[in-house]
């Protein structure tokens, strides 16, 4: 891991969290950089490159009342943003990508007669272990804070049948354009949903919300037509077996409060504060 790799950048910003949730989030740039054992201007390429904006800027998503602010400013009403084309079941936001999901029958089965594709990626958020079988990635998650066996052994638990190669070539081309690395339409990044029907349709509601924006388990649970059942629509946000692609890191509690978040939450917050700073600076 070099000094211009996203994992090192994510390696240095997650400590930098960690320094301004125990301390403050208002510790000057020379203050925090000298927290972390760097100069200022290295601390601030470091920042530049990962996210967009200065430390300072980025700063201001990390207090405490941010994902409040977010529901405030940033809310997304799901039927709104799937009407006005925003978002949709076929588009992910931005980036190229398509989607379709396997039948239950073939959910049900555990895996058995899926040949799984793996390999680790360097993210934008730490090492990245993604999953694919031959119509796409069917499995992303992080190890920033679990660790790289027990996140490897997180996916593939869920597909137990399954087997397993390690082929990252395979894999490649989609995840490139995935981090967005490639935005072109030579590379598309096709995923694969691998749950239950109800898990599905909350995956799918997930799929709307832009980046930068976020919106509430029971919006999503209103949206899906099962108001009731929010607290079976936060089990199905967990279970999200894409993280990121399918932006379950965007679902927030109706107070405001992060909730949980399946890969850590220093990740989410992480990915929250990324997105929103990236979308107010090309704004």
């Amino acid at each position: 891991m070099t000094d211009q790799s996203p994992s090192y950048h994510y390696a240095l910003i997650a400590r930098a969290l960690r320094v301004l949730e125990a301390e403050s989030p208002a510790l000057t740039l020379e203050a925090l950089a000298a927290r972390m054992g760097v100069s200022a201007a290295h601390f601030q390429r470091v920042f530049s490159a990962w996210v967009g904006v200065s430390p300072k800027r980025y700063q201001q998503y990390l207090v405490l009342d941010h994902a409040r602010d977010l529901l405030a400013r940033k809310f997304t009403l799901l039927d709104t943003a799937l009407e006005t084309g925003l978002s949709g079941p076929s588009r992910l936001h931005d980036l190229f990508m398509t989607w379709e999901a396997m039948t239950p029958g073939d959910v049900a089965r555990g895996g058995a007669g899926l040949a799984i594709d793996w390999g680790w990626f360097d993210s934008p958020f730490g090492a990245a272990i993604v999953m694919g079988t031959e119509k796409g990635i069917c499995g992303l998650g992080f190890a920033a804070e679990m660790g790289e066996a027990a996140a490897f052994a997180d996916l593939q638990n869920r597909w137990p049948l399954a087997q397993f190669r390690e082929n990252p070539a395979q894999l490649a081309p989609w995840v490139q354009t995935a981090f967005g690395l490639h935005r072109g339409a030579n590379a598309p990044a096709p995923l694969l949903l691998i749950g239950a029907p109800f898990q599905i349709k909350v995956w799918q509601a997930l799929l709307a919300i832009p980046s930068g924006h976020v919106t509430t388990y029971s919006e999503i649970a209103r949206h899906i037509g099962h108001p009731k059942a929010v607290r079976a629509v936060g089990t199905a946000v967990g279970r999200n077996p894409i993280s990121l692609l399918i932006p379950c890191h965007r679902a927030l509690r109706k107070s405001g409060a992060l909730g949980g978040y399946h890969w850590g939450l220093p990740v989410k917050r992480a990915m929250l504060a990324y997105e929103a700073a990236r979308a107010d600076a090309a704004e």
